[in-house]
């Protein structure tokens, strides 16, 4: 911007159209008006461009979604007794991981000053049991995704 904007002076100011002719006050001021306009029209260009591009990607991400959940609909009714299957194993994993989760909690309170005073127990707890922790619930998650819904078992 050619003028400063100090924090006094108004962002947009009334338009006077009282006098046909302009003082060289009046012209600093309207090429004032028009720098900002200008600038305003930029910024909800800008606005518009970055919607447009936000409707893009949600209907691109909603396009490869659909096809996904396609896909596994379809691998579903082909394997009925694998994704069954899934489904059970999914369940009982979720029993280990309240279990394994409980003692968990457990072994935390319980050794909690410990491993504020010392680094080493902290990363022997996360080491024992962060790892364990992450890869079951990532074999959850495929299970669950994989399994059959309820509707399916009823038919």
């Amino acid at each position: 911007m050619t003028s400063e904007y100090t924090p006094n002076s108004p962002l947009l100011s009334p338009l006077s159209m009282a006098h046909p002719t302009h003082t060289a006050k009046e012209k600093g001021h309207t090429s004032h008006l028009e720098e900002q306009t200008s600038l305003l029209r930029q910024i909800v260009a800008t606005l518009d461009r970055q919607n447009e591009l936000l409707e893009e990607l949600v209907t691109q991400t909603g396009a490869s979604q659909r096809q996904r959940s396609n896909e596994l609909g379809q691998w579903k009714q082909a394997n009925p007794e694998l994704a069954r299957s899934c489904r059970v194993a999914a369940e009982s994993l979720s029993r280990v991981q309240a279990e394994f989760l409980d003692t968990l909690a457990r072994e935390a309170t319980e050794n909690a000053d410990v491993m504020m005073d010392g680094e080493f127990m902290l990363t022997e707890f996360v080491d024992r049991f962060g790892p364990r922790l992450a890869h079951l619930n990532g074999v959850i998650q495929i299970l669950s995704h994989l399994s059959a819904s309820p509707e399916s078992d009823s038919q």
